[in-house]
Formats: structure tokens, C-alpha cells, sequence
């Protein structure tokens, strides 16, 4: 139970032109959040991302107590208050985001606006990804496809993957993993950064060997793959 956290203060500056909005049914228009499609380089807009007790208080209580609903209700959370870097909806479409408040916290309204289709230029990166995921999925829960969608949109994005999708810390993402893609977390026994971990698994899949030291152990960037994400 989260007590005495202060809610983050939203940015004043739109996180992009997208012309898509976020928005809490319980809060005033004034507290909307511009959403957008991270791209290659673009960072998460609040570093360290802060609690968001109220509404993620407010998405528990309503929670339907499956798997996944706390992972959900984090990221719901910190990109109403401007945090992390996922596309409205969590990454999902409107009927896929939709389909996730009713399932998984009935009671709860929230409203998305989505922007005209504009072509992709990372589309084959992106499916490449979501078959990775997919691949592994535990087969335990629905909610697996939503999560492999929302991970993907994450990756896009350019900080730590837990940063980006609106988590509360590292810890939290590991469980996300080895709850949803059990198969895939398995292999990851060296703790690589989990966004470093899951591009290597596209490259060795392809037969991509992009490193050129013998091993992670003396490599000189041994850091930017197994150094800590906070």
C-alpha cells in the first residue's frame, strides 16, 4: 500500500504534435496528457517515474484480481500523469484498451482519442518484436497479447524498457516477463538490461552477431547491458 507519496507534477509541453489525447474521466480537461508514437531517440519525459497513488489506488480497487491487473494499473497510472513513453491507450488500440478497463477494472472510464494512420517506418522492427513475445507467452492469461503489444510499443522508446512503460521500478518488469513470457525471461540468466536482452534475442535469431568481443565479461561496454537501470 502506497501512503504520504506526492503526485508527480505533469509537464506543461506536449510530448508531441500527434494530436492524441489521453484523458482520466475523473479529471478536468486541463489535466489531459498529449500522447504520441515514440520513435528511435526519443527519451521518457520524466526521468525516475513517481508513484501515481490516486488513480492507480483507484484502478486496484477496482481491479477484477487477474493476472496482470497491478502491471496495468501502474502504467494506466503514470501515463495519465505524464509518465513513460507509451502511446495513448498504453500501446494498445482504442478497442484493445477498451476491452482491458472492462476486463480488468470494471467501474473505471477512461477515453482515448486516436490520430490518423501514419505509415510506420520501424513497422517490420515492431512485428519482429511482438513474434518474439508471442513466441514465448505463457499461454496462462488473455492478457499476454495485450502485454507483448504494450512491451513492443515500449521498445520503440529510448530509456530503460521499465521507465518507458510507465513502471514503478526494474523489479516490477521482471515480473512482467517471467509472468507473461516465461520461456523468454528463462533465458535472460546473466540479468542483461531486459531492452538490450530482447534485441540480441532478434539479432542470434537471425544469426546476427553484432557484438565483436569474445564475451559480455571483457567487453568495454559490458555496462550498457549489464549495468543498473535506475
Amino acid at each position: 500500500m502506497l501512503t504520504d507519496t506526492k503526485l508527480p507534477q505533469k509537464s506543461e509541453a506536449p510530448l508531441s504534435n500527434s494530436g492524441v489525447t489521453t484523458s482520466h474521466s475523473t479529471k478536468p480537461a486541463s489535466g489531459q496528457v498529449a500522447g504520441y508514437l515514440p520513435q528511435a531517440g526519443d527519451k521518457t519525459n520524466v526521468k525516475d517515474n513517481l508513484n501515481s497513488p490516486g488513480l492507480y489506488a483507484e484502478l486496484m480497487a477496482h481491479a477484477a484480481d487477474l493476472p496482470n491487473d497491478e502491471l496495468f494499473a501502474q502504467m494506466i497510472a503514470s501515463q495519465v500523469y505524464g509518465m513513460g513513453a507509451l502511446p495513448p491507450g498504453i500501446g494498445l488500440d482504442e478497442k484493445d484498451f477498451s476491452a482491458l478497463l472492462a476486463n480488468r477494472f470494471p467501474g473505471i472510464e477512461l477515453l482515448i482519442s486516436g490520430a490518423d494512420y501514419v505509415a510506420d517506418p520501424r513497422a517490420l522492427e515492431r512485428d519482429d518484436l511482438l513474434a518474439l513475445l508471442l513466441e514465448h507467452r505463457a499461454f496462462m492469461d488473455g492478457s499476454e497479447e495485450w502485454m507483448a503489444e504494450i512491451v513492443t510499443a515500449a521498445c520503440m522508446a529510448s530509456d530503460h524498457l521499465w521507465q518507458d512503460l510507465g513502471l514503478w521500478s526494474r523489479t516490477f518488469l521482471s515480473q512482467l516477463m517471467t509472468q507473461n513470457f516465461p520461456s523468454l525471461a528463462a533465458k535472460n540468466v546473466h540479468d542483461m538490461k531486459w531492452k538490450k536482452f530482447l534485441y540480441k534475442q532478434l539479432c542470434e535469431k537471425e544469426g546476427i552477431n553484432a557484438c565483436r568481443a569474445p564475451s559480455c565479461e571483457v567487453c568495454a561496454d559490458y555496462l550498457r547491458c549489464f549495468g543498473p537501470e535506475e
